[in-house]
């Protein structure tokens, strides 16, 4: 079977933390299983990106003959893949993951953050975006957004998310977890957050609307640095919950991955954010990957991460009655994690592992090349 040549660009890449800077390694890593890659990517923060870009379309238009199909890790590039199609017949594929198409979907305030907007919107997404021959979508909330901005649908593809099924996965006992949070979890029911804090995960709704509707054994842990850490300890304040929500700040992976093994219920209370969305919700199918099962918002991405019943469990956004009447009964016959785990873990590792994930890649870009 013919091996593609792929060259692979990302606008952001590790050692940068985050979402799309983890699904960039981890797909280029499983591509290059299957296929040979070449990796173009800024690995020296998102300040960069303004040099990166056209740093990154030289290289790619000079290497563009070794290689069958140009993949862009997500639209923040989508000019560069323009300006290849106008000098090159090779086929373009981005990735898109939501706040590429959807940004500034706000009513902004301010003149400049209104002129940029429409900037982005009229050229990245109604031209730059709409040139590439193929859009693979991490979530069917993006392709519907997507469309709404004038782009084909028939151009687009959903392909979610992938996890690392081994990676993260450690044993840890309740001790570990004792450690970490420097006091007593004995009789506790502990419920965790880990991410960067945007204001969409719905952290801070959580704090005001939902934990001071469970009883005093409940601790929430929430792991994790951003925007809205100020506003979280605000509402903890507000709320008087001191001793019962503690907040880690960062941390590294490795805190992480034995939060993901000893937690009992892992929860993504996103709430909807004009301007702003969540294209699929990596960190839920990775703590499901950890036995961790997850309650979360039915709301964009994290509607095609989290299927129902099989690794975890929808409630309807900003319901607060529903998430905390949905906490107590996943509680009521002991930890999810004991009742749950096990399953959860086997549907990601079913429907989630990179190496079917990176099947499904390969497959859409050979419909692209054989169609030039």
């Amino acid at each position: 079977m013919q091996k593609f040549k792929i060259l692979f660009i990302s606008h952001t890449y590790p050692p940068i933390v985050g979402g799309i800077e983890a699904q960039n390694f981890e797909l280029a890593k499983w591509l290059g299983k299957i296929a040979q890659v070449k990796v173009i990517a800024n690995t020296k923060g998102r300040w960069f990106l303004p040099i990166f870009a056209p740093l990154a379309l030289m290289q790619a238009l000079w290497l563009l003959p070794k290689y069958d199909v140009v993949i862009f890790g997500s639209g923040i590039l989508a000019i560069d893949g323009w300006i290849i199609k106008l000098f090159s017949k090779k086929p373009v594929i981005s990735v898109i993951h939501g706040l590429d198409i959807n940004y500034g979907s706000a009513s902004l305030g301010v003149r400049g953050e209104k002129i940029l907007v429409t900037t982005y919107q009229k050229l990245w997404v109604g031209i730059f975006l709409k040139s590439a021959d193929k859009l693979i979508a991490v979530g069917n909330e993006t392709i519907k957004v997507a469309v709404e901005r004038g782009i084909p649908k028939e151009k687009i593809v959903f392909i979610p998310n992938g996890v690392d099924t081994e990676k993260n996965l450690v044993e840890k006992t309740k001790t570990d977890l004792e450690k970490i949070l420097g006091i007593s979890i004995a009789g506790k029911k502990i419920l965790l957050t880990s991410g960067r804090l945007a204001k969409r995960k719905g952290v801070v709704w959580f704090i005001r609307n939902v934990f001071p509707k469970l009883p005093t054994e409940y601790l929430y842990v929430i792991a994790g640095d951003g925007k809205d850490k100020e506003s979280a300890l605000q509402a903890i304040t507000e709320q008087g919950l001191q001793q019962r929500v503690l907040m880690l700040g960062y941390i590294t992976d490795e805190v992480r991955n034995m939060l993901w093994a000893t937690c009992d219920l892992f929860v993504q209370p996103n709430i909807k954010i004009a301007g702003d969305m969540e294209g699929f919700g990596i960190s839920v199918i990775e703590a499901g990957a950890c036995r961790l099962p997850v309650l979360a918002s039915n709301l964009e991405g994290l509607k095609d991460a989290i299927k129902d019943g099989k690794n975890g469990f929808l409630v309807e956004s900003e319901n607060s009655q529903a998430f905390a009447e949905k906490i107590t009964q996943l509680f009521a016959n002991g930890s999810p994690r004991e009742i749950f785990g096990k399953a959860t873990r086997d549907y990601v590792v079913e429907n989630y592992q990179w190496k079917k994930i990176a099947q499904h890649y390969l497959a859409e870009i050979e419909k692209v090349i054989s169609n030039q």
